[in-house]
């Protein structure tokens, strides 16, 4: 008994050192947030290497990547876009419309660039739509276009889909 008295008092003592260190030095564990945020100063620190690295690829690779973008809309209140141009030419573009319903489309296919015509069209998989979009800045961003090539109707700005190299925060696509 007196044995069991001794490992008692140990162990309470043991369990309180273990609760008394852990409050005296708390561990700050960071938030998503602020881990991606880093991520991202870390990630503009680079971006000069990265650029240089981009002009080194052959031409049909150097815009590759995903482009976002928030356009306006008829019938709702706007259309949040995904475009990913992926590796072997394919894309992946995910639509969602601002509405009570929060359902995502996706489309994929086959896509072109033609940097001489500042232009790249997607080709659907499924129903062969084609869609185009003009090259602005280099790549950093798109410009949506109408289903026959030409210039949507209104601010051409309202229609762009931004680099996600280019862009200070993805808060916006984050799903």
């Amino acid at each position: 008994m007196k044995k069991l008295k001794i490992m008692t008092k140990q162990t309470l003592s043991l369990a309180l050192l273990v609760v008394f260190g852990m409050a005296a030095n708390p561990v700050l564990a960071k938030s998503d947030k602020q881990t991606m945020g880093d991520v991202q100063k870390a990630r503009m620190k680079l971006r000069g290497d990265h650029a240089t690295h981009l002009k080194q690829l052959p031409e049909d690779e150097q815009f590759k990547g995903v482009y976002f973008g928030y356009l306006p809309c008829d019938h709702c209140a706007g259309i949040k876009l995904t475009l990913s141009l992926k590796n072997k030419h394919n894309y992946l573009l995910v639509t969602q419309y601002a509405q009570a319903s929060n359902k995502e489309f996706y489309e994929k296919g086959k896509y072109t660039w033609n940097k001489s015509k500042q232009l790249v069209t997607l080709v659907s998989r499924k129903d062969k739509k084609t869609s185009y979009y003009r090259i602005k800045d280099g790549g950093d961003s798109l410009i949506q276009l109408a289903p026959d090539g030409s210039k949507m109707k209104g601010k051409q700005s309202q229609y762009e889909l931004e680099s996600s190299e280019t862009m200070n925060s993805r808060e916006v696509h984050i799903h």
